[in-house]
């Protein structure tokens, strides 16, 4: 699968990212969560910055690789071995040491992303800190600046308060919140991430997402064939999202 590829998916609506972690750098760990993405039938995969890791990944699957860091320098080394396009951001991993990430600063990463690398894929993560407006703002404002796909977050910050399928609207809700306002602000697509499942998905995909990023739901499996199962359950979560009315089972 190639850039054209993924291209195709977000016009189609059915881009599926598979996100091992920015701060995951355990080689067994992100090849199960690359081979699991291959198996599965995602449309690209999403690793830390790290040129073994890249290697490693290219090495596994034909899926195009996407690189994730904050700290641009690190895109550079990445894109030389053959990573396929940059993301700024999965900050989820930063909340939690009290890390925040305002506009102003993905903004200025964002610019010096694009100095140093002007005709790779940038994709740029809208911090869900940020008031939905001010989401809203700062997405044009990368746009502008570059970025070639814009990514929303939100899973960290919800607390379901019911189980089963409730919870798992309560736990995609901002995510969600997000894209439905992103999408019809800015001309680029939109990737819906963090938070999702198979349930909520099509709700993405509805909301104007072009296609979704699923991480946790994934990475955090013990066994490679339950995540393989998982990234099918989403695949073909996506395809019913996609697929015409008249094509629905009655």
């Amino acid at each position: 699968m190639t850039l054209h590829s993924l291209q195709t998916a977000l016009a189609e609506k059915t881009a599926l990212k598979i996100i091992s972690g920015l701060t995951n750098f355990d080689s067994d760990r992100v090849a199960a969560v690359v081979r699991a993405a291959d198996q599965g039938g995602a449309t690209f995969v999403d690793i830390a910055a790290d040129p073994e890791l890249v290697k490693l990944a290219k090495s596994l699957t034909d899926l195009p690789i996407c690189v994730s860091a904050v700290e641009p320098a690190q895109f550079v080394a990445a894109v030389a071995v053959g990573a396929d396009l940059i993301e700024i951001g999965n900050f989820d991993a930063f909340y939690a040491q009290g890390r925040r990430f305002e506009a102003e600063e993905v903004l200025a990463l964002t610019q010096e992303t694009r100095s140093l690398l002007p005709n790779v894929m940038l994709s740029v993560t809208v911090p869900h800190i940020l008031t939905l407006d001010r989401q809203v703002q700062l997405a044009e404002q990368l746009v502008k600046a570059g970025a070639d796909l814009i990514q929303t977050e939100g899973g960290t910050s919800s607390a379901p308060a019911h189980a089963g399928t409730l919870g798992l609207i309560e736990k995609a809700a901002p995510t969600l919140a997000a894209a439905y306002e992103i999408s019809r602000a800015v001309s680029v697509p939109v990737l819906c991430a963090s938070g999702l499942s198979n349930v909520t998905a099509p709700l993405a995909i509805a909301a104007g997402a072009s296609g979704i990023g699923v991480g946790s739901a994934v990475n955090q499996l013990n066994s490679e064939v339950a995540m393989v199962a998982v990234v099918r359950s989403l695949v073909e979560s996506m395809r019913f999202a996609a697929a015409p009315a008249h094509n629905y089972p009655r």
